[in-house]
């Protein structure tokens, strides 16, 4: 159930990203029907769920790991469109901000788990490999590589904007500069390219729950159709991306990631583990329970104060 929560609160993160990302591209979109007028936040989240969901309808994983590569190409050249950014277009890396801000660290912690969430998917892609054999060096070199990735960006980010860093970067990017736009829109077909992937697994899990004689693939359109508009519903409900990403990652990913591998092995093993096996699991449960009790307060406290102001 966590890992499947974790993956549907990524899939929702991935709408308010692609909102808040085109909606800065086209600031003056809206529609109006009848006596109702809808902003460029909502239409840019409603099109963005009409584009993903025809994706979703694909059951085979081989497929949408072809999809998914594409989310890889754009991370990269996110990273490298800020880098140009710096150097090329001269905005430099001049700006300093506090080298240490403790009241931030509880959201930083969940930023940080957030990073390396999603492990929902990887049950199926190991499932789908043709040579399983070479998982573990898989998961390796892209943690190593991804790590790679957000140490550059966020260093870069902050040494170019400081203090006033947004949420996402590319908010912050200077909007006539076409590396700039080239930025947003990558970062606008990264979650594209990676939701289907992402709700992939918890559809999957739903649908073993039908009856057998209801198993068509009609009512599974319809099922992962529903999926797909229920995500949409909460993003528009809590359109907050830093404070909703760093709720995933102190909940969920903090749980998945430090808390219930170390639980589990202790579990399993009981007598057979070593007294050093046993203290070091012990140390990375404690810290994993601390890290999420203060991220998740903080994250929740930052949501309710968005509602109240």
């Amino acid at each position: 159930i966590i890992l499947y929560v974790e993956l549907y609160a990524c899939c929702i993160e991935y709408l308010i990203l692609e909102s808040d990302n085109l909606s800065k591209l086209f600031p003056n979109v809206h529609l109006s029907i009848g006596g109702l007028t809808i902003n460029s936040h909502v239409f840019f989240a409603i099109l963005t769920t009409l584009v993903v969901m025809p994706t979703t309808w694909l059951r085979d994983l081989t497929c949408l790991s072809y999809i998914s590569a594409g989310g890889v190409v754009a991370s990269i050249l996110v990273v490298i469109c800020l880098c140009w950014i710096g150097v090329v277009d001269h905005v430099g890396f001049e700006n300093k901000g506090t080298a240490l801000n403790l009241p931030g660290i509880p959201i930083a912690i969940g930023l940080y788990g957030y990073c390396y969430s999603g492990h929902g998917v990887f049950p199926n892609i190991y499932s789908s490999l043709k040579n399983r054999n070479q998982f573990p060096s898989i998961l390796f070199t892209c943690i190593g590589f991804s790590t790679i990735l957000f140490t550059a960006a966020a260093v870069m980010g902050y040494k170019m904007f400081g203090e006033a860093t947004e949420s996402q970067f590319t908010l912050n990017l200077p909007e006539n500069l076409v590396v700039s736009k080239i930025a947003v829109w990558a970062t606008v077909a990264n979650p594209i390219t990676k939701y289907a992937l992402t709700i992939t697994p918890l559809a999957m899990s739903l649908e073993e729950l039908l009856p057998r004689s209801q198993q068509k693939y009609s009512n599974i359109i319809l099922l992962r159709s529903a999926l797909v508009v229920s995500t949409l519903i909460i993003a528009l409900s809590v359109p907050f991306f830093a404070l909703v990403m760093a709720l995933i990652g102190s909940l969920f990913a903090m749980l998945v990631t430090y808390i219930l591998p170390c639980a589990c092995f202790l579990a399993i093993l009981k007598a057979k583990a070593t007294w050093y096996q046993t203290a070091t699991c012990s140390f990375i449960i404690a810290v994993g329970v601390t890290c999420a009790c203060v991220g998740t307060y903080s994250s929740l406290s930052g949501i309710v104060q968005n509602y109240a102001t």
